[in-house]
């Protein structure tokens, strides 16, 4: 989907596609044009325009999808895909318009939990079966000390 395509969306469905609303997308791309115009030079120009690679930021936000599917469906290479999404970030976090809460305001109001589940599942770690008489002692028991425990913490 195109930016010609994408203005042709009614208002909740253009919020429902891309994530964010017209009003916010316009700011979006204002705050990517005076990134472009400070950060500019002489290269060739890009395959697609920035209204478009905007839309290609906010579709790998969106969805997360692979690099790889979205430059299929853009018909650009999977590191210009990455380029793009980088750039589009540091252009709007440069702005100051767009920024996301810090790590304080994300940790206030959380005291310590009452609760922690913990996952221990014993992994096995594959080894090679040629070669092993020169790393086996011969003791056999029933945990094996080169196990590897898997720990997962959920809140």
């Amino acid at each position: 989907m195109n930016y010609e395509t994408a203005q042709q969306l009614s208002a909740k469905d253009f919020k429902r596609r891309t994530g964010v609303y017209k009003q916010t997308f316009k700011r979006m791309l204002h705050a990517w044009h005076t990134y472009h115009l400070s950060h500019s030079n002489a290269e060739r120009p890009p395959k697609l325009c920035r209204p478009d690679q905007l839309l290609v930021a906010l579709q790998y936000w969106r969805e997360y999808r692979t690099y790889f599917h979205i430059a299929g469906d853009w018909d650009v290479s999977e590191s210009t895909v990455c380029r793009i999404v980088q750039q589009v970030e540091s252009a709007l976090m440069n702005s100051g318009l767009f920024r996301l809460p810090g790590k304080k305001h994300l940790i206030q109001g959380f005291e310590r939990p009452d609760v922690v589940v913990m996952d221990v599942t014993e992994t096995p770690i594959e080894r090679p079966q040629k070669g092993q008489k020169a790393y086996y002692s011969g003791k056999k028991r029933d945990i094996p000390s080169n196990a590897r425990l898997s720990l997962t913490v959920a809140l």
